[in-house]
């Protein structure tokens, strides 16, 4: 594979999953260590990822409020409008991090009056934006990479919310693994957003289905929506229907 083919497949990678390790490049590129690493290297010289020791890390992960450099936003915005229809007056909304969930916070009706909880920094800024909705942010200790909250304290936060409903922007879903992520810090604070709602909807870009990564944040079983910019009844989620996840 040309060095243009492999850079491309990087960022791809990327795009889709926020990181990738070198190990996991090293399997599917067929090359060197040494070549992965001067890859890496290149393109983080140009401004394209962020270099960390065994391997890269999108830098759409460390979106601010004025970002627009989204992948895919077509397709995001598309999920956005769907996802953002299913909160309504009065509810307790938790909200993870991400470009997807940022997307959905543009959308949500302007004199909406609901109660968003956010473990994310960056969503519960978007948030402040709207003023007749309250905005609660939780946790202690700060994930730098996710620019999420974790630890002790948001464990005990999170046992003491009932919401309505987490709208959850996915790394990666597949029919029979669930909701998975490649950190397992993000996977536990998602894990326990997830058993904190009554509805887990997930949201995800078609590019992450079928997908699946170390860590599981959520079973089949507790996802009770997927949206995604398919029309719901596409024969690509098939298999997401047949096991029982509605979809949007």
């Amino acid at each position: 594979m040309l060095k243009k083919e492999r850079h491309a497949f990087i960022l791809q990678q990327l795009n889709i999953h926020n990181r990738v390790t070198s190990n996991d490049l090293l399997q599917r590129l067929l090359v060197s260590e040494d070549t992965i690493r001067r890859d890496l290297q290149e393109l983080a010289e140009e401004g394209k990822l962020i270099k960390v020791h065994g391997g890269a890390l999108s830098r759409s992960l460390h979106f601010t409020l004025s970002a627009n450099d989204v992948y895919l936003p077509k397709e995001k915005k598309t999920i956005a409008q769907k996802a953002a229809s299913l909160v309504q007056d009065g509810m307790v909304v938790l909200l993870s991090g991400g470009t997807t969930i940022r997307e959905l916070i543009h959308h949500l009706a302007p004199d909406l009056s609901a109660t968003f909880i956010t473990p994310s920094v960056p969503i519960a800024l978007e948030l402040m934006n709207h003023t007749g909705s309250e905005v609660i942010f939780i946790g202690s200790k700060l994930h730098k990479v996710a620019q999420i909250a974790m630890g002790a304290e948001l464990t005990r936060q999170l046992a003491t919310i009932h919401a309505d409903v987490c709208l959850l922007g996915t790394n990666a879903i597949d029919s029979k693994a669930g909701i998975t992520e490649n950190e397992w810090e993000v996977a536990e604070v998602k894990r326990l957003m997830c058993q904190a709602a009554r509805q887990v909807v997930a949201l995800a870009i078609s590019e992450k289905l079928n997908a699946v990564q170390p860590f599981q944040v959520c079973k089949p079983s507790g996802i009770h929506m997927l949206v995604t910019e398919f029309d719901a009844l596409d024969d690509r989620l098939l298999a997401y229907r047949e096991a029982g996840i509605n979809c949007l």
